[in-house]
């Protein structure tokens, strides 16, 4: 009987060990949260310990978590963020033009909005609205990004922006994390 109770909680510790490793590797959750024929809302959210004085200047590193593939030059170190109101989400291309991709539209304690239409939603657009959130969690915060699009047979596009913005995401959240962005390949 004793072999058998202590094989019983050697197969206990290995579930245990195995639920608490997969917890803690979670990715983060993400999802289209609304799609239609003209738009769609997507989410993006993963609880984590970290202080949320560094989401805005994380945020402002931009260069060095964006996903040198989904820019315009191939360079993410081109991209700049300007976090006060009106200011340039830029990327500065060959010869020094500079491409608006959007632009900020307020600063709050708890809530940053920008005016995003990113990529192939430039143009295309009527609404384009990155929301950045951070509200308190168990034992630290669930920084969040949601990401509102509308125009014209923009739903469509849903799954594809959901993939990019997805990788933005994590890239951001390991660099809030760890200051270093995840070596994820491009999507």
């Amino acid at each position: 009987m004793g072999a058998h109770r202590a094989w019983e909680d050697l197969f206990m510790f290995r579930i245990l060990f195995v639920v608490a490793v997969l917890s803690a590797a979670a990715p983060a959750h993400a999802e289209v949260v609304s799609r239609g024929e003209n738009g769609f809302t997507l989410r993006f959210s993963t609880a984590a310990e970290i202080d949320p004085g560094d989401i805005p200047s994380a945020l402002q590193a931009l260069p060095d978590w964006w996903e040198a593939s989904h820019t315009y030059s191939g360079d993410s170190k081109n991209l700049s963020l300007d976090l006060t109101p009106g200011g340039c989400w830029c990327e500065k291309l060959p010869d020094n033009p500079t491409f608006d991709h959007g632009r900020t539209v307020s600063v709050d304690a708890d809530r940053i909005v920008f005016h995003a239409p990113f990529g192939p939603l430039r143009g295309k657009a009527t609404r384009a609205e990155l929301t950045v959130t951070w509200p308190p969690a168990n034992r630290g915060w669930t920084p969040t990004w949601t990401f509102v699009v509308e125009g014209p047979g923009l739903g469509a596009m849903a799954d594809g922006v959901d993939r990019v913005m997805g990788n933005g995401f994590q890239r951001w959240m390991r660099y809030l994390e760890y200051g270093e962005a995840s070596a994820a390949p491009a999507s």
